[in-house]
């Protein structure tokens, strides 16, 4: 059970539908969300078991309205943080409570209703078929997401996109910050919830998580939904530093992980050679700057050893991404 003193858990009855014999909880985070959260709640499907909505210590009156629902949607669960734990703590108090109550597949939706409820069936599907352990939208791939999705958002995922698949390994993957998502059984009892990251970059940080474990990961066209109502949080400008080194660290902490702690692969040299030369091509530029300002003349030797030292850093890297990109691709 949740045994964080930070949550006070206020549930009703659950209505046993299932789908595909999966017995389905929906995991609503949500804060500040008194204007659209009804709209999550009217159109969730009926064969969702639970809706497990998690105030993150709103300051309007979200919790007001989804206990009043309660009446009239008695599937809905709601789990209130005494104090404001992030989007990525309030998923993991929802992922806790689907693993406690045995819950089959746990799926995340926004509680600003930014993700269609009608697209849910293409998402739980290769959970039930047991194609994939996490399936996850993808806007990148919809035909017509760049006319939807906007320019500067676009810009950000892509970024992050592109350092993600090289921290987690799933070099398949991308749209990253996607927040609808859909984990099995297995997923929910493997991974440690108390130490998943509590910001925006949860779904980044678990993807590595998910990497380390060896779980099957698949992306599923979905169109973007965009100005319903919702009120982003997320500022495009102050999180790309951020999450970049939360990238950077995550990476090294897989590499860890996964190529050193549970199975040594060569890779690892490859990436050490690669990291080493590359300093040792910035120290040789620093000197060839220095000999050319102070002689006139740029210095042959520090020339050929900047040139080959940066060429080996290069071919090193590629080399250990090869190797990394081999090694989970049945990962997908």
């Amino acid at each position: 059970m949740l045994h964080s003193t930070a949550v006070v858990v206020k549930t009703e009855y659950i209505s046993l539908q299932m789908y595909k014999n999966l017995k389905i909880s929906v995991v609503v985070p949500a804060y500040n969300e008194e204007k659209q959260i009804m709209k999550v709640i009217k159109s969730m499907p009926d064969y969702v078991d639970a809706i497990v909505i998690i105030d993150d210590c709103s300051k309007d009156k979200t919790s007001s309205v989804v206990e009043k629902s309660q009446k009239k949607y008695p599937k809905v669960v709601l789990l209130k943080h005494q104090v404001n734990e992030g989007v990525g703590g309030a998923i993991a108090t929802g992922y806790k409570w689907a693993r406690d109550n045995d819950f089959d597949a746990a799926v995340v939706m926004a509680g600003d209703a930014q993700m269609d409820p009608l697209e849910l069936p293409v998402l739980i599907d290769p959970i039930a078929a047991d194609q994939t352990d996490y399936a996850k939208a993808n806007r990148l791939i919809y035909k017509e997401f760049r006319d939807i999705i906007p320019k500067a958002r676009l810009f950000g995922n892509a970024f992050l996109s592109f350092l993600t698949k090289i921290a987690s390994g799933y070099w398949h993957v991308s749209d990253s910050q996607t927040g609808y998502t859909v984990v099995n059984k297995k997923v929910l009892h493997t991974i440690n919830w108390d130490k998943m990251y509590k910001r925006y970059g949860q779904p980044n940080d678990l993807l590595v998580k998910l990497n380390v474990h060896n779980f099957r990961v698949k992306d599923i066209p979905t169109k973007p939904v965009y100005n319903v109502g919702e009120e982003s949080k997320l500022r495009i400008k102050k999180v790309l530093l951020p999450m970049s080194m939360l990238l950077l660290r995550l990476f090294f902490w897989r590499l860890k992980e996964k190529y050193i702690i549970r199975d040594f692969h060569p890779l690892i040299l490859f990436y050490a050679l690669g990291l080493l030369f590359g300093g040792l091509s910035v120290l040789f530029f620093i000197r060839l700057i220095y000999k050319w300002i102070a002689y006139g003349h740029v210095p042959e030797v520090t020339l050929l050893l900047l040139l080959f030292s940066f060429a080996t850093s290069v071919q090193s890297i590629f080399f250990a991404m090869f190797f990394d990109q081999e090694n989970n691709k049945n990962l997908r």
